[in-house]
């Protein structure tokens, strides 16, 4: 009698370890996704890359390889190339959440163990806090401008930041205006940000096409920038040159290479993943650099100097309606591919540090508080600095996480 007292206290002790255990690494955020939700077709996943693709920093990637001496065609080329280049790993580690139904850090378990996992999983998150504070600096700042088009005012308003802070009142109302917005789309859940790309999808382009054709009719044709050579004395400048810049425009999809399982996870099928993905990424970051590039050109035209930042050239407009029309389509671009880019990996990579006490919203939240402390007003001052050089460069010193995911899951596991 005495033993099987013993017996049930031991069973419900182990239980009770058994409970607790799973609770530490289980929540419904980082469960599989049952085949019946599982929802994302090859139009969804096109629409993700398209989305994403249209956003600030893509229309200004051109003018650091241009400014670096390639000519247009050449910079296009590499930008094509490295978008193709990462295509591959996106492809081979959305495959485990086609599959599994699972997200990026649940698969990084298989590779770096149970707690290792945290570790890629933060080194991600990292990236995607710094990105997050700008792309959220880059779209208060464009309502600031529309705003202040109807209300000049707002530009004037006394400064209730210390001077160390470098931020303006005006900008700094907007800023939070919008970072409430994006926190608004996290409360809403991940069906929201589905339908919010695929209205960017449809919107968009047609407003880049606009844009486009706006400049080519102002600016009298493709502009200076399509007709200049490239500044190499010789073929080794240029390799010397191409080889690095087309590391940048792989890191500038790295991250998303890593954590693609986060969205690949509500895939019907693996086709779906897979097409989706190839009619995506590199057409649109080809296409939408392009754009920038001939729209830049027209700038010197039309206004005397060169103009990237299209924040800027939206500013310059006369008539209250383009400039508040333009400001929308910039405000939209980027709370879609913030929400997308950075908002999904790191909410669930800071739900997997601890499942049974941070869920999906709770680490959406984090990172906008993140976003907040890093001051991106200050970062975005040089934005070659930042946003081309260092996180760029870090998010391509993930390659060799990602070679290890794959490798384990291919050669290792066999895909099982």
């Amino acid at each position: 009698m005495n033993i099987d007292r013993i017996n049930d206290v031991n069973s419900d002790q182990k239980n009770n370890l058994t409970e607790e255990f799973s609770s530490s690494l289980y929540s419904e955020d980082l469960a599989a996704i049952p085949l019946s939700k599982r929802t994302w077709n090859t139009w969804n996943y096109a629409a993700l890359w398209i989305s994403m693709s249209l956003c600030i920093p893509t229309y200004m990637l051109a003018s650091s390889l241009i400014d670096g001496g390639m000519n247009w065609w050449q910079a296009i080329l590499t930008i094509f190339l490295g978008n193709t280049i990462v295509l591959i790993p996106m492809i081979l580690n959305g495959h485990a959440g086609a599959k599994y139904g699972i997200p990026f850090p649940v698969f990084a378990r298989a590779s770096f163990g149970i707690k290792g996992a945290n570790i890629p999983a933060m080194l991600r998150a990292i990236v995607a806090c710094g990105w997050f504070g700008i792309q959220t600096w880059i779209g208060g700042f464009a309502i600031y401008l529309m705003i202040t088009a109807w209300i000049p005012s707002l530009s004037n308003l006394p400064r209730i930041f210390p001077e160390s802070f470098g931020l303006e009142t005006g900008p700094a109302i907007c800023f939070f205006i919008f970072w409430l917005l994006n926190m608004y789309v996290v409360y809403l859940g991940v069906d929201s940000i589905k339908k919010l790309l695929v209205f960017k999808a449809y919107f968009l382009p047609l407003s880049a096409l606009a844009l486009l054709y706006w400049a080519v009719s102002a600016g009298n044709g493709f502009g200076p920038i399509l007709s200049q050579p490239d500044k190499f004395a010789t073929s080794s400048e240029f390799w010397d040159f191409f080889f690095p810049a087309l590391t940048g425009m792989v890191g500038f999809w790295a991250t998303l290479s890593l954590n693609i399982p986060d969205f690949t996870r509500y895939a019907k099928s693996q086709r779906a993943q897979v097409i989706g993905q190839i009619i995506g990424l590199p057409p649109s970051m080809t296409m939408f650099s392009f754009i920038g590039v001939v729209v830049t050109s027209a700038t010197v035209i039309i206004y005397g100097n060169t103009i990237w930042d299209p924040v800027v050239l939206a500013g310059k407009f006369e008539n209250k309606f383009i400039v508040s029309i333009a400001m929308i389509c910039i405000a939209v671009s980027t709370l879609a591919t913030n929400i997308a880019a950075n908002i999904v990996s790191p909410a669930n990579d800071f739900a997997h540090l601890a499942p049974s006490k941070i869920d999906f919203k709770k680490g959406g939240y984090i990172t906008g508080v993140i976003g907040i402390l890093i001051f991106p007003w200050k970062l975005i001052a040089d934005p070659s600095g930042y946003i081309f050089t260092w996180l760029i460069a870090y998010s391509s010193l993930l390659g060799p996480v990602g070679g290890i995911m794959i490798a384990d899951y291919y050669f290792l596991r066999k895909k099982c």
